[in-house]
Formats: C-alpha cells, structure tokens, sequence
C-alpha cells in the first residue's frame, strides 16, 4: 500500500510529541497523515483515549495506518478489537511498559494490564534496547503477542527528541517496510 492511498493516524504518547518530534515532523511532511489530538495529554483516560482513536479511524472512508509512540502503543493494544475495518496496519514505537517499569509515572496505571490479543491488522514494534519505559524483552514479548512484526532498534532510548531522534529517517525506512507489507 502506497502512503498516498490511505490515512496516516500519527498518535502521540503521554504529554504529546512537542516541536521536532519525528512524529510531528511526519505529519508535516505526509500529505495524508494526522496528528490525534487526545482530550488530555497529561492525565490520560483510558477509555477516553481508545475512544478517540476508534473514532478517528471511524470518520475516515480511506484505509487508515497508525502511527504510534509510548503510551499510546498500549491504546492502541486496548482500541485494537474494536477498531473498524478499514484499520489496515500499526506502526508501534518505543511502547511503554505500563506493567513493570519503574520508570513510568503513575499516570499511566489506568492503561493497566496491557492487553496480549493478536492485532487483527498486520503490525510492526520498534524498540530500543536501552529505554527506560520498557526493557527490549517486554517488547519482545507484546510483539510476539499482538502478532507484530519486531525491529530492534539498537540503543536508541525512547526514541524521542530527547534521544536525538528528531528526523528519524531510519524510522521512516522501516515503516515503509511496513507499508509495503500491507
């Protein structure tokens, strides 16, 4: 599937891809992609959050991808069963492990457990063997059981701004694998 051909969902993790992020930086440069705008960045809801990305899947007559970082991987594991059909595929970057990590804020004790249901869309997970939100076997471990395809991306953080992954052109690389595959 060629990127100009569908919808790009571009959905940011907790307190939102600011300036540079390459999240933002694909939705400007994508003439087909979308940042979601969440209700609230900073104390997410669960069920506000998969709601909006159920219904931003829903308002678009195109097939939809998504594009998701950190916390908003494990919405998108939540929203997943119940996103319509024209979800073709996700691209899930850096998750965060709501579960185990000691370094997640407790904010994020809402999106508690993360579900393992096989994705009904084809998927692929990128992580980083040095982030401190999620160890790159629990990575491993919700990509074998959402059925992701699984990219290690060598000692890259979060792969955020603060990572020195603004661009990210290596990102871009494998989510073009990914749209190829769809």
């Amino acid at each position: 599937m060629r990127i100009a051909d569908c919808d790009i969902l571009i959905l940011p993790g907790l307190g939102n891809s600011g300036p540079g992020h390459w999240q933002v930086r694909w939705a400007e440069k994508m003439r087909t992609a979308a940042i979601v705008e969440q209700a609230d960045w900073d104390e997410p809801e669960l069920d506000d959050w998969v709601d909006t990305i159920d219904q931003a899947a829903r308002l678009t007559i195109r097939p939809v991808v998504l594009v998701g970082h950190s916390l908003s991987c494990i919405a998108i594991a939540h929203a997943a069963q119940r996103l319509p059909e024209n979800v073709r595929g996700a691209f899930l970057v850096a998750p965060t492990d709501v579960e185990l990590s000691p370094a997640v804020p407790p904010e994020v004790e809402p999106f508690r457990p993360v579900p393992r249901d096989p994705f009904p869309f084809p998927s692929m997970v990128v992580a980083s063997t040095n982030d401190i939100y999620c160890s790159i076997d629990r990575a491993v471990e919700f990509a074998t059981c959402w059925g992701s395809d699984f990219h290690m991306a060598g000692e890259a953080g979060h792969i955020n701004v603060q990572s020195g992954h603004g661009p990210w052109p290596e990102g871009l690389l494998m989510f073009t694998r990914l749209m190829q595959r769809l």
